[in-house]
């Protein structure tokens, strides 16, 4: 077949002088054939693609493995200058569909992300300017993470973990990988009894409460989410753990103001959440809210260099949301006197807890239909889809941290503590 890719843009000479073509039907022409030119550059898989005119066309070799739907035509400058915000949006209001497998469509466009990497600028020079107040902080979060804990609970596992898993054995269900994830984070804090933990971003509770249980610490956790908090103070009450867990509604730097400090410090996919500019201001925080000798295990998405916002991301799922560079990270700890023990990237057990979350998702449609619309929907789906083919290919990783405050030479000299 062949494509308009094939074919000269040049619509002038299609109508004679006596019909010159409408200057919309002209505009549509020069759409179709910018599409065809960016499908035909992707490589390794066929698929087909329906306009809107009802044109089809084929690209690849071989059999197609799914059709996209594009409804209307697409502005070609939204495209150039920020295709994942623009085909983001698009998705979610239905100018673009699809028939076959999202993750397939997904697999394929990660694959060819020089295609379709192109990110704004203009919300990352801003956080680097703008430092994040615990208020922008508080309605980040709320945007996110109060949606409602019914929504949460249809996807996630009974332990209401939002965070990578730990997949010891293929076969681990997605409960028993996160009931491995807090296991493993909790030996690399080598708690003892008595010690005092707090975990920044306690999320609905999982850690702090098996903290106290398993290794009788007396632990806090601090979250910006109303929902969190009301469900984690639920689960204390049940585990009749009052006089040894706590969760408080508290930003961190309010933490840091009272003085109060701990013998172990977690935080599990926060620092994603202070933005670039606050990111020195928390590692500061880390170093008041941690004794000497201390340890403390930071948890979080990475990327390998410094770039900005993902402008779909920022917008609709996580506003104020910065991904940090490991050097970025690394290089604010020496004037606190953090000492890195160990780091290791779980990027690939991610992607797998992120299957799960969006087969589970899927399963429960129509529950979240009773509450939600179908752009609300599409979003979900596109975030979740999307993620797992991120860290698939490395757009962004996961990384552990061990950190130790000054001198500690308790901790054991081999990794054979955490598998044991």
């Amino acid at each position: 077949m062949q494509h308009d890719s094939d074919l000269s843009p040049n619509v002038a000479n299609e109508t004679s002088p006596c019909h010159p073509m409408p200057p919309q039907e002209k505009e549509q022409i020069m759409q179709k054939f910018f599409l065809n030119k960016l499908f035909g550059r992707i490589e390794g898989g066929a698929f087909n693609v329906k306009y809107w005119n009802d044109g089809v066309e084929h690209f690849g070799e071989g059999e197609s493995e799914f059709k996209i739907i594009i409804n209307k035509p697409l502005p070609e400058k939204e495209i150039i200058n920020d295709s994942a915000l623009f085909f983001g949006e698009a998705y979610m209001s239905g100018d673009i569909d699809h028939e076959g497998d999202l993750q397939a469509i997904l697999d394929l466009a990660f694959r060819n992300k020089d295609l379709f990497g192109k990110e704004s600028k203009a919300l990352g020079a801003i956080s680097k300017l703008i430092p994040k107040s615990p208020n922008r902080n508080r309605k980040d979060i709320k945007h996110h993470y109060d949606i409602g804990n019914d929504f949460y609970s249809l996807w996630l596992d009974e332990s209401m973990t939002y965070s990578c898993a730990y997949f010891e054995h293929p076969d681990n269900s997605l409960y028993q990988a996160q009931m491995n994830k807090v296991n493993y984070l909790l030996k690399k804090l080598h708690l003892k009894e008595g010690q005092t933990l707090l975990d920044i971003g306690s999320g609905w509770g999982e850690l702090i409460i098996r903290a106290a249980k398993q290794y009788g610490v007396k632990s806090l956790g601090i979250t910006l989410s109303e929902e969190q908090v009301a469900k984690t103070k639920e689960r204390i009450k049940d585990e009749g753990l009052e006089g040894l867990v706590d969760v408080k509604l508290q930003d961190y730097r309010e933490l840091v103001s009272s003085g109060v400090q701990f013998d172990r410090l977690v935080s599990v996919g926060m620092v994603e959440h202070v933005g670039r500019a606050n990111i020195p201001d928390f590692i500061a925080a880390a170093d008041s809210l941690l004794k000497s000798g201390g340890v403390f295990v930071l948890h979080t998405i990475t990327k390998l260099v410094e770039t900005e916002c993902n402008a779909w991301m920022e917008r609709y799922i996580f506003p104020g949301g910065y991904i940090p560079s490991i050097r970025e990270l690394v290089s604010t700890l020496p004037e606190h006197d953090f000492y890195i023990k160990d780091v290791e990237s779980l990027r690939l057990h991610y992607a797998k807890t992120l299957e799960f979350w969006a087969d589970d998702f899927e399963k429960n449609l129509d529950y979240v239909r009773q509450k939600f619309d179908e752009p609300f929907i599409r979003m979900w789906r596109a975030y979740l889809n999307s993620c797992i083919y991120g860290f698939r290919y490395r757009v962004v990783d996961l990384h552990q941290f061990i950190l130790e405050k000054g001198i500690n030479n308790e901790l054991p000299m081999t990794r054979e503590y955490l598998y044991m």
